[in-house]
């Protein structure tokens, strides 16, 4: 009887943590999941709140239409325009900014377009709309891919250039950057995922520093008044983690050949 007790008190014992942890919905951009930040936050997450933080990879656009739909308790994104819109339209709680990178621009190893020379962004993508090197563009309606079309228009040549060198992708930054590989194309990500990305060929970084490449990520949890189903009361618990010590050690700390892949700025 003694053994029959020791072995349910030990089953509960061990079950008691599982029973603990709650599930989050979060939609985050491909990003977040490219760099490989995300494994390192989310087992540290489950341990210091007993959240079980699951991730919709998907791009921002994405992410705020299922915000915007109830279907997730958070999102993590990377456009603030998209994201001020969301919030108008009442189906956030707020906007916290949590941490930054940039944008940067990569190229085939000579640079035929000669955009490491460009003297600004739009006069990158300017040289390459002149020389008409392909460029592949992820088109998914992502914050990379808003933030490309915001500097095509102030280039000069509307949202999206004309021509068959212009390659949309519709896909995440991850399958974007193979097919730029495959065909040795001009191409713009995150400097996150460019850094974790194991397939370059002969792709090299070839422009950064602008200021208009900055590119801040931002939490908002998915307001409970407008879609009641949402779980606030973790997307809360969740956002207090998201800018304090921990995560900001840990996000200030992920490297990748040395090189720093994101900066936290969250205002406590």
């Amino acid at each position: 009887m003694k053994l029959k007790r020791l072995a349910l008190a030990l089953i509960l014992l061990l079950a008691a943590p599982l029973a603990q942890a709650q599930d989050l919905k979060m939609a985050v951009t491909t990003s977040f999941q490219n760099s490989g930040l995300a494994d390192v936050l989310l087992p540290r997450i489950k341990a210091d709140t007993g959240i079980n933080v699951q991730l919709i990879v998907v791009g921002t656009g994405q992410a705020l239409r299922l915000g915007a739909a109830g279907d997730v308790d958070a999102v993590l994104v990377h456009a603030r325009a998209a994201e001020e819109k969301f919030l108008a339209g009442g189906h956030g709680m707020h906007r916290r900014e949590i941490m930054y990178n940039d944008f940067v621009l990569i190229g085939p190893a000579d640079d035929p377009a000669g955009i490491a020379g460009a003297a600004s962004a739009t006069d990158a993508l300017q040289r390459i709309a002149g020389a008409q090197a392909p460029f592949v563009s992820r088109g998914d309606d992502s914050g990379t891919h808003k933030k490309e079309k915001s500097l095509w228009k102030a280039a000069g040549l509307g949202d999206a250039p004309e021509g068959s060198w212009y390659r949309p992708a519709g896909a995440g930054m991850g399958a974007t950057l193979n097919v730029a590989s495959g065909m040795n194309a001009y191409v713009m990500a995150d400097r996150a995922s460019w850094l974790n990305f194991g397939n370059k060929g002969d792709l090299k970084l070839l422009y950064a520093g602008d200021p208009a490449l900055f590119n801040q990520y931002a939490y908002i949890p998915v307001n409970p008044e407008k879609h009641p189903n949402v779980r606030s009361d973790l997307a809360l618990k969740l956002e207090d983690w998201l800018v304090g010590e921990p995560a900001e050690k840990l996000i200030n700390a992920y490297r990748i050949q040395g090189e720093q892949l994101f900066t936290f700025n969250a205002r406590r």
